[in-house]
Formats: structure tokens, sequence, C-alpha cells
């Protein structure tokens, strides 16, 4: 059962991506029309048929989607967003209620996850599902707006919306590489042997910079954890629920200042229209020096 809604799921996320292909093929103002169309239409086809394309031709898509970034083939069309005054109108009819469509989306996932078999990413699709129909009722807009704003708002992240995915797949491949092993040599020669502190140090820092790396500390755990952190702090007696935890948000320091974390980062700074694309991480890299310098103190006094 959670097979087949999580193949509907990513047959929605395809459709999705059809529709921005397609509205980018017939955007008559946007110069790069093909290279666009086609960067969504394949991204479509990965969605919906991936499953069942041999593993190298769906490589190879992901390589042409990469060259299409690269030349700056992907852009944002002349979707236009909704009347100012329109937006300004239904902003003060709907006030707070605006926030109901965002916490549903956190309530199926948490609920669906923790009550059932079928877990969380069964119920992220869910809550999306059911958010886009309660902001539907509260707005009362057209269900033909769904795919309009839908196409808009994937067109106006860009690339970077499947930045996620890819540094998520390429976690796993550093780990089944044995890239912890290497770091685990590394190091050792670094960190003085039996010195705990220096130990937590190294792992906390590390899994900071790995993840400024790889983009996402889920990742970047696997394999900090195998090289760093069993080596050098679980193996000198630290507890490993507690250690394990703090390395693991210590690790989301390194989310804070890194544009790797698209999701985190870039994605919010492109929806703001800010003009540094890297505003948002140059307001965060303070505090996230902060909370990684507490993540040491902390994995130190409590995990031993």
């Amino acid at each position: 059962m959670k097979g087949i809604l999580l193949e509907g799921l990513y047959v929605l996320a395809g459709l999705v991506s059809f529709i921005a292909s397609y509205m980018a093929l017939k955007d008559k103002k946007l110069s790069t029309k093909i290279g666009t169309a086609l960067f969504w239409g394949l991204l479509a086809v990965i969605f919906m048929f991936g499953k069942y394309l041999p593993p190298s031709m769906v490589g190879f898509m992901l390589l042409v989607m990469g060259v299409l970034t690269a030349f700056k083939q992907v852009r944002l069309g002349s979707l236009k967003n909704a009347d100012e005054k329109f937006r300004i109108e239904k902003s003060k009819l709907i006030g707070n209620k605006i926030f109901i469509p965002a916490l549903t989306i956190a309530v199926f996932a948490f609920g669906i996850a923790q009550f059932t078999k079928l877990g969380g990413l069964v119920g992220l699709g869910f809550g999306a599902i059911a958010a886009t129909i309660i902001a539907l009722v509260m707005t009362k807009a057209e269900v033909k707006y769904v795919g309009y704003d839908g196409s808009r708002l994937l067109q106006q992240v860009g690339s970077a919306s499947i930045l996620p995915q890819l540094l998520a797949a390429l976690g796993a491949l550093f780990n089944a590489a044995g890239v912890g092993q290497v770091i685990a040599q590394g190091i050792s020669g670094i960190i003085p042997e039996g010195n705990i502190l220096a130990g937590v140090i190294a792992y906390c820092v590390g899994m900071a910079i790995f993840t400024m790396i790889m983009g996402n500390a889920f990742a970047a755990f696997a394999v900090i954890t195998a090289g760093i952190g069993l080596p050098f702090v679980l193996s000198q007696g630290a507890n490993p629920a507690i250690a394990g935890a703090l390395a693991l948000t210590a690790g989301y320091c390194g989310t804070l200042m890194t544009p790797m974390a698209a999701n985190f980062n870039i994605v919010p700074a492109a929806i703001l229209e800010t003009k540094n694309k890297n505003r948002v991480i140059l307001s965060q890299i303070p505090l996230a020096l902060v909370l990684l310098a507490t993540h040491i103190v902390l994995m130190y006094v409590l995990a031993f």
C-alpha cells in the first residue's frame, strides 16, 4: 500500500513539472523556452517513469538537466503573480487563517507518520493535497489556478528545487564508497589519542563542514559518524543517543551557512526575490557559529 501511494504522489509531482514544461513552451516572451521546457519535461519523466527506466538513462537525463542549468537555459518565464491590489484585499480578508493550510501539512505528516505504517513521506504528500483543498476553499479561487501557480512557483524556484534530492543521493554514494573510512584514517594523525575534547570538536565541526558540502545533515551524518564519531567520540564512552542527537543538530549549523542547502537558503531567497541570493545565509552565519560552539560544549558536558 505504501509503495502504491508513494508512486501516486510521484506522479502528481511529475504532473506539476509537466505543466511547468508546457507553460514554458507556450511562453513567447521567454528567450530560453526550449531549454526551460526540456528541463521540466525531463524532471517530469523521471518523477513519473523513473522507476521503470534503466538507471543509465535516468543518469543521462540528469546530466542533460545539469548542462541546461550550467548554460543558464532554465529561467523564469513571464508568468505573473496575482494583482498586488487583489492580494492585499485577500490578505486583509483572510488574516492569520492563511497559516492553516501550512499547518495542515505538518499535522498530516506527523499524524500519519506516528499513527500509521505509511511513513512521513506519504503523510507529507497527503498533507500537501489537503492543504491545497483547504486553500481553495478559503480563497474561493478557481481550481485552474492550482496548475498555473504551481508552475509559476516551480519555475521561480528553478533548478535549485531538485538539489536536495541530488545531494541526498550523493551522501548515500559517498557512504557506500567508504569516504568515512578515508576521513578516519586522515584525521587519526591530527587528533591526540584519548583526548575527548578534541574528538568532540572534530565530530561537531566535521558535521557542520561536511553538511555545508553536502547540503544535508542526514547525508553527512552517516559519513562523519563512521569516520569521526565512532573512533574518536563513541569509543571513548560517550552516550550514543546524546552524542548522536547533538552531532546531527550540529550538522544543521552548517545547513544555515551553505547555498547547497537550497531548500532552506536559496529557495526562500528566490521566493522573496532578494537582491542578493545569499542574503539568507549572510544573516544566519553569526547565529550558526554560536550554535555550533554551544553544541560542542553540550556534547562534552552531557555525553560523557
